[in-house]
């Protein structure tokens, strides 16, 4: 099943604007090396579902997958050959706002060759241009 909150505040929400660069969740926390995002977009649900299970059949139970985005978010559509007016549709789908820089995906516990390509596999199911980005370890 798709992403999606337990309960919202307000059923339905306005578009916005997706403007400027990630402040925050823009570095590699939990795991070793992770998927930054290099455009701003939105990310469905069934999306992040399918990066989620490209990961872990890659890595086939070993390492630890970590999913920083969230679809918090609703998209509303009204259904199809209906006339204008009637007010707003019902939610559709949800999805996550993503700006560059943010951090998508995250993965620990396994060398940087699989890693590496465990992440082109999630990236190929984005909607947006990604790059891998490594945790910084401080000294």
């Amino acid at each position: 099943m798709a992403l999606m909150p337990k309960r919202v505040k307000y059923r339905k929400s306005q578009r916005g604007k997706m403007k400027g660069k990630a402040t925050r969740s823009n570095h590699v926390t939990f795991g070793d090396y992770g998927l930054q995002s290099l455009e701003e977009s939105w990310i469905s649900g069934k999306q992040i579902e399918a990066g989620r299970v490209a990961a872990t059949h890659f890595l086939h139970r070993e390492g630890k997958v970590y999913i920083r985005i969230f679809p918090h978010k609703p998209v509303s559509a009204k259904p199809l050959e209906t006339r204008m007016g009637k007010g707003k549709g019902e939610p559709a789908f949800w999805v996550a706002c993503v700006r560059p820089g943010n951090v998508l995906f995250e993965i620990g516990g396994v060398d940087e060759d699989v890693a590496k390509r465990a992440l082109l596999r999630v990236s190929h199911k984005m909607p947006v241009r990604c790059r891998l980005v490594r945790r910084w370890h401080s000294l």
